[in-house]
């Protein structure tokens, strides 16, 4: 599943999301980058969707984390945008959230750096002439 993936729009995000969904497995990290706008929570739609829940996927800007409840576990979606120091990544109780049953989405993991649990896998996300590309690695 690694690769650089030309987006056109929202729907194009939400298909490659449910094509990687395939193959997160418990526990993983999964670091979501880009500008505001990007995509990112579109992309959690779309990997939310394909593990197996119809929720609907709100991105968690106010709330700090939103938790879903799949068919391969609990997703916490984490945006850490307003967070303003890695201290207060403690208060989110990741430790609790880092289990064996979970998947963590993290958007704007540079705002937890030292905080954070280890990335299974990063995904970059940058807009372009045309759409969106989007470069999903592994560590």
């Amino acid at each position: 599943m690694e690769g650089e993936y030309k987006l056109l729009g929202p729907d194009d995000t939400r298909v490659l999301g449910q094509s990687f969904s395939a193959v997160l497995k418990c526990p993983e990290v999964v670091y979501l980058e880009g500008d505001l706008g990007a995509g990112k929570t579109t992309l959690v739609q779309g990997i939310v969707s394909g593990l197996g829940s119809d929720a609907a996927v709100v991105s968690p800007t106010y709330t700090l984390v939103e938790e879903y409840l799949t068919a391969a576990g609990v997703v916490h979606h984490l945006d850490l945008y307003r967070i303003q120091s890695p201290d207060e990544v403690e208060s989110l109780a990741l430790r609790d959230r880092c289990d064996n049953e979970s998947i963590l989405l993290i958007e704007w993991p540079e705002r937890g750096a030292g905080g954070l649990p280890i990335p299974s896998w990063k995904i970059s996300m940058r807009y372009g002439d045309q759409g969106r590309t989007v470069c999903i690695t592994r560590p």
